[in-house]
């Protein structure tokens, strides 16, 4: 059974931060790349962060460069996005992405967690 799971969503305030979690089963973890996505209502879904396979690059948008940081422990099989400072705007389906190295067509994505900012 091939899955991400995401947790760690919920309420924040701005300025506040959260830390997003994704668990991988039924695939080879190490062999992907992971994204995270997020999806606010009304708009499309669009790329928050990136990490490569062995953790030894990440990107970002440009909306949450120094704010966000993204990393995986490939011995747990497990992405996490650390949210700082977080903006309204952020408010958000976020979703896990696994991108398979050897043919970035192959994907599997999480079911999302709902990210709220809100005062």
């Amino acid at each position: 059974q091939v899955q991400l799971v995401e947790s760690g969503g919920g309420l924040v305030q701005p300025g506040g931060s959260l830390r997003l979690s994704c668990a991988a089963s039924g695939f080879s973890f190490s062999n992907y790349a992971m994204n995270w996505y997020r999806q606010a209502p009304g708009k499309e879904r669009e790329l928050v962060a990136g990490i490569t396979r062995l953790g030894s690059s990440t990107n970002y948008a440009d909306s949450v460069k120094g704010r966000f940081t993204i990393s995986r422990d490939n011995a747990k099989n497990t992405v996490y996005l650390q949210m700082n400072s977080l903006k309204p705007e952020g408010t958000a389906v976020y979703y896990c992405n696994a991108r398979y190295v050897y043919s970035k067509n192959l994907e599997v994505w999480g079911q999302g967690t709902l990210v709220t900012v809100s005062s």
